[in-house]
């Protein structure tokens, strides 16, 4: 109830945020109902509570009177009275339920990983995004699982919210009544993300009210406690008008572009794979090690042993997160990262190894560093080296 009221609409005093979903009209209306009934019992229940302890009242010290008689006619009504109103709500509420759990045929499928602390929304083909894209006027069915714990995806414009359970697949459905509007224009948005890029900022969806691709958007959240993070578990919902929209923005994002450089890909999927949930690029210690001049550098690691950082041990963390659990400052990390087997491919994690390696090469950097002394004494070993090698040539003699 608290999270409604946060939110912004266009009316100050509107306890729901935007109503933008086919749950969402008769969702607000059994709210309505269920809330004015209440109040319609609670004014007169309450007048009577304090005007019958005002007038039987006693001075102190004297003693109460029995009362032992009823009315039989006065109980019937209040109690059988109310329970038609139950039915009534029981019938609505229960109504409402079963529209939500009995998914349309052909429904469009989203695949959706919960995880500390991101989501990840599979529209397969391999492409996987933070953020939830529909089309608007169609149904669309989840098919969600949890990577750790529990969590639960909550949409409150459209009124709808399911428990993830490690272990299991749950389902969930709406309709998206309304298709989100492009706010931005490409070009303003490139401005944007080129001016993040220098100052080394993620987009900010709540200061710009819109997606990195110019479309404004519903909230998503998780509503499952879950964890240090939890309140960072958040993403959007963008409704496209038509599938031929959507289609469009899957494909954008279905690969590395012919003219991107593996670096720049990586840093994408470092933002939309949930990468900065847990690492940072500042040096600032998460729930994972920081990627900022980790690259060539020995690492300690759960079991007494070193390791190096380098483009094997990145892959093995990625497919195989729990197999090297790394240790910073005598503290080792929880092992609570996912696998991502089967969800990256190839150039994916070579897209990432090269971010990592752009944010601070460590073994090169241990190479340029060499002291002009060092080299000047390098340089006169090797030319002492030569003479030592002319002077023992033999000298012929006429």
């Amino acid at each position: 109830m608290m999270s409604l009221l946060g939110d912004y609409t266009s009316s100050k005093l509107s306890v729901f945020p935007k109503s933008a979903s086919s749950f969402s009209g008769e969702s607000d209306w059994v709210f309505h109902f269920i809330t004015i009934v209440c109040v319609v019992f609670f004014i007169p229940i309450a007048i009577a509570l304090f005007g019958f302890a005002w007038k039987y009242r006693k001075a102190k010290g004297e003693p109460a009177d029995s009362q032992v008689d009823h009315n039989t006619t006065l109980e019937l009504v209040w109690s059988i009275g109310p329970s038609f109103l139950l039915v009534v709500m029981f019938y609505f509420g229960a109504r409402g339920y079963l529209d939500m759990r009995s998914i349309p045929e052909g429904a469009y499928n989203v695949g959706v990983d919960a995880y500390k602390w991101g989501w990840g929304m599979n529209y397969g083909n391999g492409v996987i995004h933070p953020e939830l894209h529909v089309v608007a006027g169609e149904p669309t069915k989840l098919t969600m699982t949890s990577k750790d714990v529990i969590h639960s995806l909550y949409i409150p414009s459209f009124r709808v919210k399911k428990d993830i359970v490690p272990g299991r697949y749950n389902y969930i459905w709406f309709k998206a009544m309304e298709p989100s509007e492009k706010v931005m224009t490409d070009e303003e948005c490139k401005q944007l993300a080129d001016k993040d890029k220098e100052e080394n900022l993620s987009w900010d969806y709540d200061a710009r009210q819109c997606t990195p691709d110019g479309y404004n958007f519903y909230d998503l959240y998780c509503a499952e406690y879950c964890g240090t993070n939890h309140s960072e578990m958040q993403t959007v919902v963008v409704a496209h008008e038509t599938q031929e929209e959507l289609d469009a923005w899957i494909k954008k994002y279905s690969s590395r572009g012919p003219d991107e450089s593996p670096a720049a890909y990586g840093a994408k999927l470092y933002e939309r794979r949930g990468c900065k949930s847990c690492h940072s690029i500042d040096g600032s210690r998460l729930v994972g090690p920081s990627y900022k001049g980790s690259y060539g550098t020995m690492r300690d690691i759960v079991g007494g042993s070193q390791v190096k950082v380098d483009e094997n041990y990145i892959r093995e963390s990625i497919l195989n997160p729990k197999a090297k659990v790394a240790i910073e400052q005598g503290v080792a990390y929880q092992p609570v990262m996912p696998s991502y087997k089967g969800q990256l491919s190839d150039d994916d994690i070579y897209s990432l190894i090269e971010f990592i390696k752009s944010l601070g090469d460590a073994s090169a950097a241990e190479e340029a560093s060499e002291s002009p002394a060092e080299e000047a004494a390098e340089m006169a070993s090797e030319e002492a080296a030569e003479a030592a090698s002319a002077d023992a040539e033999p000298v012929s003699v006429e």
